[in-house]
């Protein structure tokens, strides 16, 4: 699914920019792949009629790693685009943070 088709929209001006996120793309590729395997497991658990709390406990496992692996890109992005653009200028900068911090906002209400 596209950002687009999420409700994100997506900064184009970042598409040829190194994201913060780059160096550790192998290690955030690896977690995915293991989230997406508890998707897999969550979606037999429920075809095999599994017990409901074992069920739930393992939605709160997903969406706890889920929101490990959004806190580590935000923090990636504070890291790296953040200061980036503070050292581009006081705009760029505040402009940065006001992306971050609806960012923010978006993981917080999830």
């Amino acid at each position: 699914m596209s950002t687009e088709q999420a409700g994100v929209e997506s900064d184009s001006t970042t598409e040829h920019h190194q994201h913060g996120y780059m160096p550790e793309k192998d290690k955030y590729v690896r977690r995915l792949k293991l989230i997406e395997g508890q998707a897999r497991g969550l979606q037999r658990m429920v075809d095999e009629e599994a017990y409901c709390i074992d069920i739930l406990t393992q939605v709160a496992a997903m969406t706890r790693a889920l929101e490990s692996v959004g806190l580590a890109l935000l923090e990636d992005h504070m890291n790296h685009c953040v200061v980036d653009a503070a050292r581009e200028s006081d705009e760029a900068a505040q402009a940065k943070v006001a992306e971050a911090v609806k960012a923010i906002a978006r993981l917080v209400k999830s």
